[in-house]
């Protein structure tokens, strides 16, 4: 009984402690991309609403290696500082963005 409620409390612990896709988009995403996706990052990125969850990931990797398209200076922080745990929330988020 002893290992079943320690068991639970874990599992609940990591429940509360999942990222939340959409209050990753709403601090470090919203800004720059707006509202559900649909804006073009300083008007020189391409609207990333409706990207598949493999793709945003993809294209977050390679910001985090510094390489990617013309906002790889300013998305290298930010992309750097996402476990990858929040990556794939986030990305799962933008990819509900239809």
């Amino acid at each position: 009984m002893k290992k079943i409620s320690i068991m639970l409390m874990i599992a609940a612990a990591s429940t509360l402690m999942a990222a939340d896709g959409a209050e990753i988009y709403k601090t470090k995403c919203f800004s720059c991309h707006g509202e559900k996706a649909v804006k073009p990052a300083l008007n020189k990125s391409q609207v990333i609403a409706g990207w598949d969850a493999a793709k945003t990931i993809a294209s977050v990797e390679d910001y985090k290696k510094g390489i990617g398209g013309p906002m790889k200076g300013v998305m290298k922080p930010i992309a750097s500082a996402l476990s990858a745990e929040d990556l794939k929330a986030v990305a799962e988020t933008i990819a509900s963005f239809k």
